[in-house]
């Protein structure tokens, strides 16, 4: 069996970090050079993503043996075979020995044949490792007889070989037919563990997500852009350099580096390069086009594409990384970059010649070059340029979802550098920060502000920039600030911008919800709506007057919030029908809060999907985590756990990525749920401590009443009754210091719960009173089946009738798993009346649900009272493999075996990608955390293991 090193104590462990599956390739070669069996790996990677610290983990592991290291030096390339005589004579040093098979050869280069003799007289008895770094910079003769002995020596025999060459680079063919490992950019969460790491936790988190953007997942870059800034940058005290990456910064990580280009590859990438900077991605017909208004020979792009420069995704043309992209772009001077644009700009101009067809069909539609032909314009001409300015803000203006904000904020801030007159350059930077907040650049939006702020400004572009502001501060600091900068912005635009007027209003109301402030929550929703709404309060529906969408929207909200819920559910229907019809997130979003409110669970999780995709195909990286939250509580509340915590783990990362903490406050406490339901009590107190955290220091009411009910959640699912009751008591009461208006009603049945089987029942009765008068309101269909539930805890004489007539209510809502627990509820009862057999019926129920929805602590208490009752609960490790598919459960047996992931591979002809994702799986289904406890799992439900003996089927 395969023995896998331990990595982290090994040199340049950081450098490896999120390398898991490559670590596991190096790891077969040195175990094959232990056993005799050799092995041989070639890492390719473009710069600075870790080839050469994957290497040195790889020899600093190796214990069976000596290790070989020669690194690919310019210097080594002068002489042809040098490369390969620096291996030669490392070997013989290896030896001690002068006399190595190979030293003399005609012509004096050694030969393939003469290595891998040398390679295996060195390693003798005892096995031998050879390291050979950036072997694609060594001679032509040297590569290909490194690439020959290799070939060699893989069979059986005591020599591992690892060797690293840059990817696409020219010299990097001669080892590709071996086996190998790319190693692409670090994972965005990977590279913020990385931050973490190297700053001992002291980044600002906007300025840790722009240093991992800005580094484009590049370990070597990502470290270099950390050294050179000050304590006070790091910890957003300070401005940012601009750029972040300068030319000089790119070309560390870039090969070759734009200067060692030949002149028509160099001009070739900056069009390239150019064609991305506008924001609308490089078509390869435009760029053939500017190439030839430019001067390049018709033979540039096949030496580029020979030299794997670039590459082609359909009728695209790109460079080989994002990295080069921009280290050809900022090496360029700005003479020839403005150069380039003109070129861009002119093959992106209509041809205006007689008899030529026209390059818009209908003229009533937007054209869709028209703003990167703008774009183009403006890059190429030096300021200032009012025409060239107005035409290009003008058309970034527009709104077309063809055109991401990002594009848009880059036209936007163009615009603004060629704008002469001040008042229209603050007016065009706000607007661009409006578009860069969407497009979740947060620490641009906030520079952009601070541009327009300075520029001076009209009242109507100053409520521009506070409505900016105050959106981000609701993003990411305390909401009661957030709240009075919406307000201020309010009051500046009313005079002159309506639409924004309402945003400010609508993004206020937001704030106070958030904070759980209901009567300036109120407030705000009047002053959308215009005024007090005057109809009767008695529940009877009112006629509605011709309202638009938003107005209908906030008149549903206003009247939930009034408790008048037969009013509010009209208008709040029609936003959610209305829904059918709208393909831009933010309508889509509002849909998905109207259907949260309403408890439509299914409407809800029907638009917050649709919501996702179009946030995500327009470019509003900000409005992603939103809509990623909205679909983990409506899963939550479907009961659908499994796929809440995944959506809302996604939720999480976007929301880190674009800066918005409150948002990650939310996710967390979400994320603590549904762990609540799966019994991890570890991570549901890490997510709660989290929520928490943010909430306190922000005053997010909201978050932090969901994280206390979910920490009081899993103290129920461990038996931990009078913990949970202790802390739902101030979660479910009223008033200052109490919950959240619109989350301590739902907590109720749980604190019913937990104080009624700790022996209090009396606590809970004027909140089950409460919670009766929400249930027939019809908001929340489980409602009325949870308040049975807590009359029969409160009442145990009448708990038989209660129970079952829970029981029929959940018949016609769903709600397994809350089903599942008033069946826990009621088969306790039953065994504590010495009615047996009925006890038996219903816990048995009960934990056949518990283990569908994956519920491990319910799950154990229903099997401990059907012990208690006398019979013996099917084997729970059983149950819990048979949710497992027919691979999966292949996987958790050959792991259970003690195979790694490469040999279950091997076994099941699958890739260890393949199996590692599988895996993944299998641990979240069956909540194990180890390849120990898998071990231990599978061997209580199946004994004696079979599996199969070939390749799945």
């Amino acid at each position: 069996m395969t023995r896998e090193p331990t990595w982290q104590g090994s040199p340049g462990a950081r450098g490896v970090r999120g390398r898991e599956e490559e670590l596991r390739a190096v790891a077969a070669v040195l175990e094959g050079a232990r056993h005799g069996d050799g092995g041989v790996l070639v890492v390719t990677a473009a710069p600075g993503l870790g080839r050469t610290a994957l290497l040195d983990a790889g020899a600093a592991a190796f214990d069976a043996g000596p290790v070989v290291s020669v690194r690919g030096t310019p210097g080594g390339t002068r002489v042809p075979g040098g490369g390969a005589r620096a291996l030669h004579r490392a070997l013989e040093a290896v030896t001690g020995r002068g006399d190595v098979p190979g030293t003399r050869h005609p012509g004096g280069v050694v030969d393939a044949g003469a290595l891998e003799a040398a390679m295996r007289a060195a390693a003798g008895a005892a096995p031998l490792l050879v390291r050979v770094d950036d072997a694609h910079l060594w001679d032509g003769p040297s590569r290909r007889a490194l690439a020959g002995a290799v070939r060699r020596a893989w069979r059986p025999g005591p020599v591992g070989v690892l060797v690293s060459v840059v990817h696409r680079h020219a010299g990097a063919v001669d080892f590709a037919d071996l086996p190998s490992v790319v190693l692409d950019p670090l994972p965005y969460g990977v590279a913020a563990t990385l931050v973490d790491e190297l700053t001992a936790g002291r980044v600002d988190p906007p300025v840790a997500e722009e240093l991992v953007a800005e580094a484009g997942g590049n370990p070597a870059l990502l470290t270099f852009l950390l050294e050179r800034l000050s304590v006070a940058q790091l910890e957003g005290r300070a401005p940012l350099p601009r750029p972040l990456a300068d030319a000089a910064a790119l070309a560390r990580v870039v090969s070759p580096r734009p200067s060692e280009l030949p002149p028509a590859v160099r001009d070739l990438l900056l069009l390239v390069a150019a064609a991305g900077e506008a924001g609308g991605g490089a078509d390869a017909a435009l760029v053939l086009r500017a190439g030839r208004r430019f001067g390049l020979p018709a033979a540039a792009f096949a030496h580029a594409e020979a030299a794997g420069l670039v590459g082609w995704d359909g009728g695209r043309v790109r460079c080989s990384t994002e990295l080069l992209r921009r280290a050809v772009y900022a090496g360029a001077g700005p003479a020839r970059r403005r150069a380039a644009h003109g070129a861009l700009a002119a093959a992106l101009t209509p041809d205006r010649s007689p008899g030529a067809a026209p390059s818009t069909p209908d003229r009533s539609l937007p054209d869709p070059s028209a703003l990167a032909r703008l774009a183009h314009t403006a890059l190429s001409v030096r300021g200032p340029a009012p025409g060239v300015a107005a035409a290009l803000a003008a058309e970034a203006s527009r709104e077309d979802p063809r055109r991401s904000h990002r594009e848009r904020a880059a036209a936007l801030r163009s615009a603004a550098g060629l704008t002469p007159t001040v008042g229209a350059r603050a007016e065009r930077l706000a607007a661009a920060a409006e578009q860069a907040r969407l497009a979740g650049a947060v620490r641009q939006a906030r520079e952009l502000l601070a541009g327009a702020e300075a520029a001076g400004a009209h009242d109507a572009v100053r409520g521009r920039i506070e409505l900016v502001r105050g959106v981000l501060e609701l993003d990411d600091g305390p909401v009661v600030d957030a709240h009075e900068v919406l307000r201020g912005a309010a009051a500046l635009l009313a005079p002159y911008d309506p639409r924004r007027t309402r945003v400010a209003r609508l993004a206020a109301a937001d704030a106070a919800w958030a904070a759980g402030d209901v009567a300036a929550c109120t407030a705000e929703l009047v002053a959308v709506a215009g005024g007090e709404h005057t109809g009767p309060r008695d529940g009877r529906p009112v006629p509605p007057r011709p309202r638009d969408p938003l107005e209908e929207y906030v008149a549903g909200l206003r009247a939930a919030l009034d408790g008048r819920f037969a009013v509010a559910r009209t208008p709040l229907r029609h936003t959610v029908d209305r829904a059918d019809a709208d393909e831009a997130p933010e309508p889509l979003l509002r849909a998905g809060a109207a259907a949260l409110l309403m408890g439509d669970v299914a409407a809800a999780t029907r638009v917050a999907a649709r919501a996702l995709a179009a946030a995500r195909s327009r470019g509003s990286a900000a409005l992603v985590p939103r809509a990623l939250e909205y679909l983990a509580y409506a899963e939550l509340r479907a009961g659908q756990h499994a796929r809440a915590r995944a959506h809302a783990e996604e939720g999480l990362r976007a929301a880190r990525r674009t800066g918005q903490r409150n948002l990650a406050a939310h996710l967390h406490a979400v994320l603590a749920l549904a762990l609540s339901v799966e019994g991890d009590a570890a991570g549901v107190a890490g997510h709660a401590a989290a929520a928490l955290d943010i909430a306190r220091r922000h005053g997010l009411t909201q978050a932090a009443t969901l994280a206390r009910w979910a920490s009081a959640r899993a103290d129920l699912s461990r038996g931990r009754l009078p913990e949970a009751a202790a802390r739902l008591g101030p979660v479910v009461r009223a008033g200052v210091g109490g919950g959240h208006f619109a989350v301590r009603i739902l907590a109720v049945p749980c604190f019913a719960e937990a104080a009624a089987l700790s022996g209090r029942p009396d606590d809970a009765r004027a909140a089950v009173d409460e919670f009766a008068v929400w249930a027939s309101l019809g908001a929340d269909p489980l409602a009325p089946a949870q308040l049975a539930r807590c009359r029969a805890l409160l009442a145990p004489g009448e708990a038989d009738a209660w129970y079952e007539r829970s029981l029929g209510a959940y018949e016609a809502v769903g709600g397994e798993f809350d089903r599942a627990r008033t069946l826990l509820l009621y088969g306790k009862w039953l065994r504590r009346r010495r009615r047996p057999k009925e006890a038996q019926d219903r816990l048995r129920e009960a934990l056949v649900a518990f283990e569908h929805c994956g519920a491990r602590g319910w799950a154990e208490q229903a099997a401990g009272e059907l012990r208690a009752s006398g019979s013996a609960p099917r084997d729970g490790d059983a149950g819990a493999l048979s949710r497992l598919t027919a691979q999966q459960a292949r996987i958790a047996r050959l792991v259970a075996e003690g195979a790694t992931n490469r040999e279950v591979a091997v076994r099941l002809s699958l890739s260890p990608r393949t199996v590692d994702h599988h895996l993944r799986n299998v641990f979240a289904l069956l909540g194990v955390r180890s390849r120990v406890d898998l071990a231990r799992l599978v061997d209580r439900a199946e004994p004696a293991p079979a599996h199969p003996s070939g390749p799945a089927p």
